[in-house]
């Protein structure tokens, strides 16, 4: 195009000497035009069809995306036959609003009930000559855990039988000098020398059956002649060995915990309320508790107690919740799921916990729709263990199955991989 350019040039030159032809000239000129009007055609029509070709691209790209989205939604959607239905047990149900009672949800730890707890400290020192509790063993009021033969037992054992033998004959004398007095036959100075001997034999032997007393032996079940150095470590009262530490022929302190008893019938329930939560509980609330251990179970109890003080770095009030545990089942350290109930009730969708199940660590449920079963992520609030409040991803007038979600979830995913290894 830029030749053509000074070819025009120069034959607008020519044209302006004299004697050139005028006619040769004009014709020169109109091939140049036609040229250049050509190169700028050639140029646009390059242009145009360039865009063309993008525009055929995008509509290209476009359609892929939909025929890709298309294929993920056919492939989560899983058509089953009749006969397929009603081998798989599926049972599917129009999803309503329902009343439900509010309740507030907490993540909770189970504890030992510390109002019946004992850690087991021998009262006197000594070597340990017999173990007969063991962890989990269930023992009674006054059964004898452990024997501890201890030095100091026996002395406190020997002083008691030495000042009892001194008592007795004190009293022995005392009597005597009584009834001697009473038929004036000795001075009174001999009934009164014989009276203080008395007193204070009684006071030194009463000493004696007392420091007994404390170091756990009951004076009236001494009935051997010497001394005796075995102290039997004993349970405080009915319930379960959660821990020992006695170890046979060790040197027991007496500020060793040899044995923890912990009474399990009834357990606490410990766990945070948060504050925007305060107002909406009571002290006396009933509330249900679920176990990851016995999925479907709930354990019923009741709110105890409100800490009167806040955490200010969780910013959460600790709470406990009391339940009855009869048969052992609840073990202290287990997470707990616990619903406490507010009195108040509002609309909400509820679910069989049957009907939930977890696909890639989200809460899923199935929708019949589209001719088949499509999974449905959603967000529930709580759980008595039975069912289900959902919070988000459903909405009334929707059908879900509540029977046979594990066999659809089982085809599902059987398909996907099948479906994986095509490609």
């Amino acid at each position: 195009m830029i030749a053509s350019s000074r070819l025009l040039e120069r034959l607008r030159e020519i044209s302006m000497n004299k004697g050139s032809n005028l006619l040769l000239v004009m014709i020169a000129l109109s091939v140049v035009a036609l040229s250049i009007s050509g190169c700028g055609r050639t140029e646009s029509g390059k242009k145009v069809a360039a865009s063309e070709k993008q525009g055929h691209a995008e509509d290209k790209h476009g359609a892929d995306e939909k025929h890709e989205e298309k294929g993920q939604t056919e492939e989560k959607n899983l058509k089953l036959t009749a006969e397929e239905r009603q081998a798989a047990g599926i049972e599917v149900v129009l999803i309503e609003e329902q009343t439900v009672s509010e309740r507030i949800a907490l993540t909770a730890t189970i504890r030992a009930n510390q109002d019946r707890i004992a850690h087991i400290t021998p009262r006197v020192s000594g070597r340990i000559t017999k173990v007969s509790g063991n962890l989990g063993d269930t023992v009674k009021g006054g059964q004898t855990l452990a024997l501890i033969d201890s030095i100091e037992l026996g002395e406190a054992h020997s002083t008691y039988l030495q000042v009892k033998s001194q008592h007795e004959v004190a009293r022995a004398d005392f009597d005597r000098a009584e009834r001697l007095r009473k038929d004036e036959i000795i001075p009174e100075k001999d009934y009164l020398r014989a009276r203080s001997e008395f007193e204070k034999a009684r006071a030194t032997f009463q000493a004696a059956a007392d420091k007994l007393r404390l170091l756990g032996i009951v004076p009236a079940s001494v009935n051997s002649a010497s001394a005796v150095s075995v102290y039997p470590l004993t349970a405080p009262f009915l319930g379960t060995v959660i821990e020992k530490k006695a170890v046979l022929g060790e040197l027991a302190k007496t500020d060793d915990s040899l044995f923890t008893v912990a009474d399990l019938s009834t357990v606490w329930i410990e766990a945070n309320l948060f504050e925007q939560d305060l107002a909406k509980v009571k002290v006396g609330a009933a509330a249900e508790v679920t176990v990851a251990a016995y999925p479907g179970e709930v354990f019923k109890g009741r709110l105890t107690y409100i800490s009167s003080t806040l955490d200010k770095e969780t910013r959460a009030v600790p709470a406990r919740i009391e339940v009855r545990n009869p048969d052992g089942r609840l073990k202290p350290e287990m997470f707990a799921t616990a619903a406490i109930e507010t009195g108040g009730t509002a609309k909400g969708l509820l679910l069989p916990q049957e009907a939930v199940l977890l696909m890639e660590g989200q809460p899923t449920v199935f929708i019949e729709e589209h001719g088949g079963f499509e999974p449905r992520p959603i967000e529930s609030v709580q759980s008595n263990g039975k069912q289900v409040l959902v919070k988000a991803g459903l909405k009334a007038g929707e059908r879900v199955v509540i029977g046979g979600a594990y066999a659809i979830k089982a085809r599902l995913l059987k398909s996907q991989l099948g479906a994986g290894h095509c490609h």
